[in-house]
């Protein structure tokens, strides 16, 4: 096992592994990092204290999410919201949230959402919670207990909202703060939370809103803020045509230079979809280094629009994966976006011009890069060791001749082995220390008593 700092784990003889470089002899851990790539037929230099067989596995670099809705495990699938776009079906779901979201239910929401990420090879996620009813000012600190329990690493987004309906927002009064109170909180959870450094098990963002749920005061403060306390910046921008005719009458300007004149226009951004962006400002998010996260099921879910992806890449914007919310998506599995954010960028670009190789490079290492991490994201030499497994034993895979395309186009979701920090998280496709029926049965009880669900 490699759950001692200096023990030394050889990962044997894979199927294949996602790598630069031959690693077909397989991968070395020690402590909590990669400290050797096995050419094929050889062993490893490293002394090692214990061998795993991985002759049925495929080995990848723990995909990271960047973009995603806990508390909205709540509300899949919910009769109010279902076969509506955006803003009607935000509308729909604000007033359920509201009385949905409470310390306990929040608490089984984002359980249910890190255990989903997790068995579906998932090692990092970011959640971008935003809606503060009154009794769950500790969201945060909940989300925290939640990851360090299950082991996973976590960028906490501590969201805001202070434009509700009577000023002219989308939320209801019910669900939104005031601004000295989001920045106070802010400041609390940077100060109890963020990690700055390599191998972080867990780090801060600030994540206001949206355009249509925020003042402009608040994100110009809450960019300040970033600066001040070195962390990264979130928010939703361009992902719908009701966006950017709000912006232009709201503020007489676009989304993106909206974005500007905020004081966010900076390699500390990373914004969620970023599906309406002209080529003009597609250059200027490429020349300021502000990241986007690709949320291909839940723009196919609401009909939101195609990200594009090549262009932004082109520019030189980090380009990462998300599953967004579980009330837009309605899972919480981010292998099975990778499949997702393949076929829609296949049929704006063309199938020989994105590969299942680009797709799996959005979930790993475009994702590490909007997050801002380099120890991540990556099977390397010094890198963290965090990698998830997959066998290619069930029927969907039999006849696949590419062990890492199958996982892609014959449809993997759910990980064999994940390790996360050189520590096995789950085996046998299940999560160590997770009761799954509990789970599941204490999650539908709280959705059942608040918003309806199964």
């Amino acid at each position: 096992m490699a759950d001692q700092a200096n023990s030394t784990l050889w990962l044997k003889n894979p199927l294949d592994v996602l790598a630069d470089g031959d690693s077909a002899g397989g991968v070395v851990v020690r402590g909590k990092q990669i400290v050797e790539l096995v050419p094929s037929g050889k062993v490893p230099v490293t002394a090692v204290d214990h061998v795993t067989d991985c002759s049925r596995h495929v080995i990848i670099p723990g995909l990271v999410n960047t973009h995603h809705h806990f508390y909205q495990t709540l509300t899949r699938a919910h009769p109010a919201a279902i076969n509506k776009e955006l803003f009607d079906w935000l509308k729909a779901l604000y007033p359920v949230w509201a009385k949905a979201v409470n310390r306990d239910s929040f608490r089984l929401a984002t359980r249910l959402a890190l255990t989903e990420l997790l068995m579906s090879g998932c090692t990092t996620s970011s959640d971008h919670h935003y809606v503060y009813p009154p009794g769950i000012d500790d969201a945060m600190d909940i989300q925290a207990e939640e990851a360090q329990a299950l082991g996973v690493r976590m960028t906490l987004n501590r969201g805001s909202m202070d434009l509700s309906e009577k000023d002219g927002g989308l939320p209801p009064d019910s669900v939104v703060q005031d601004r000295d109170t989001i920045l106070a909180d802010c400041e609390r959870v940077i100060s109890r939370h963020h990690d700055p450094d390599d191998g972080a098990m867990t780090q801060v963002a600030l994540a206001p809103c949206s355009p249509f749920s925020v003042t402009r005061e608040l994100m110009r403060e809450t960019a300040d803020l970033a600066r001040r306390c070195n962390c990264r910046l979130h928010t939703h921008l361009g992902e719908t045509h009701d966006e950017d005719a709000y912006c232009i009458e709201k503020f007489s300007c676009r989304p993106v230079d909206y974005l500007e004149e905020s004081g966010w226009l900076e390699n500390r951004t990373w914004l969620a979809h970023g599906i309406h962006f002209n080529d003009e400002e597609i250059g200027r998010l490429g020349r300021a280094g502000v990241g986007v996260c690709h949320c291909p099921t839940s723009n196919m879910v609401l009909a939101s629009g195609n990200c594009r992806t090549r262009e932004l890449e082109a520019a030189g914007v980090p380009v990462g994966l998300g599953v967004d919310g579980s009330a837009s998506n309605d899972s919480s599995n981010l292998m099975e976006g990778v499949r997702h954010a393949l076929m829609i960028n296949r049929l704006s670009y063309g199938s020989a011009n994105v590969t299942h190789l680009d797709a799996l490079r959005w979930a790993t290492q475009g994702s590490a890069r909007c997050l801002g991490r380099s120890d991540i994201g990556q099977i390397a030499v010094g890198k963290q060791a965090d990698m998830a497994m997959f066998t290619l034993d069930e029927l969907r895979f039999s006849g696949a001749g590419d062990a890492l395309a199958a996982l892609v186009l014959c449809g993997a979701h759910r990980a064999d082995r994940v390790m996360v920090a050189g520590q096995w998280r789950v085996m046998d496709g299940m999560p160590l220390g997770v009761d799954i029926v509990k789970l599941r049965e204490e999650h539908g009880a709280a959705a059942r008593a608040f918003a309806g669900g199964l």
